[in-house]
């Protein structure tokens, strides 16, 4: 089910990212925070947050299985394979790493303990843009961006968090600068 471009929800996100990045981090990069927005609206359905299968269909939510099934498969194209698959990663380590650490902390099954999600996040956006051409719709600068600012990328999303667990925190009334 895809969410219409005008739902509260993809306006919410947009706007949670736009504060974060460009008022708090200092990354006023429209490519880049559209694109976080448009992932975390994607993300509200978990089938888009895990989307690598194995052979028989079953969702994997271990980074380690991603990259044994992408090892295994000899798709007719590979490169763009190879480009879903390491988008997903980057995605996955970001989306968990950023807004939701406490979670791999809990949850981290035996075969993702031992990956780091920094690194692997950075290296698989690296990979993506590589592997991407000017003309794509989502250009190699925007995953070097990614890579290179993995860091920022992370922090920023917690203050994402931060802004819908407490989504009044920094308003005022105007008058007295008093939180409301």
């Amino acid at each position: 089910m895809k969410i219409n471009p005008d739902h509260p929800l993809r306006q919410h996100f947009a706007g949670l990212i736009e504060h974060a990045f460009c008022a708090e981090v200092g990354m006023c990069n429209p490519l880049l925070t559209d694109y976080l927005a448009e992932m975390l609206v994607e993300f509200t359905h978990i089938d888009r947050l895990n989307t690598i299968r194995n052979a028989s269909g079953k969702q994997l939510e271990q980074i380690a299985a991603m990259l044994i099934v992408q090892s295994k498969e000899k798709p007719a194209n590979r490169t763009e394979r190879d480009r879903a698959l390491y988008r997903n990663i980057g995605d996955y380590t970001l989306f968990w790493a950023g807004l939701y650490p406490e979670h791999l902390r809990k949850s981290q099954a035996p075969t993702d303990v031992l990956l780091d999600y920094v690194s692997r996040g950075k290296k698989s956006y690296a990979i993506v843009s590589e592997l991407a051409d000017e003309n794509d719709r989502l250009p190699p600068r925007l995953f070097r961006n990614l890579s290179e600012d993995f860091e920022y990328c992370l922090y920023g999303l917690g203050l994402v968090r931060k802004g819908w667990d407490c989504p009044n925190a920094g308003e005022t009334d105007g008058d007295d600068g008093l939180i409301l």
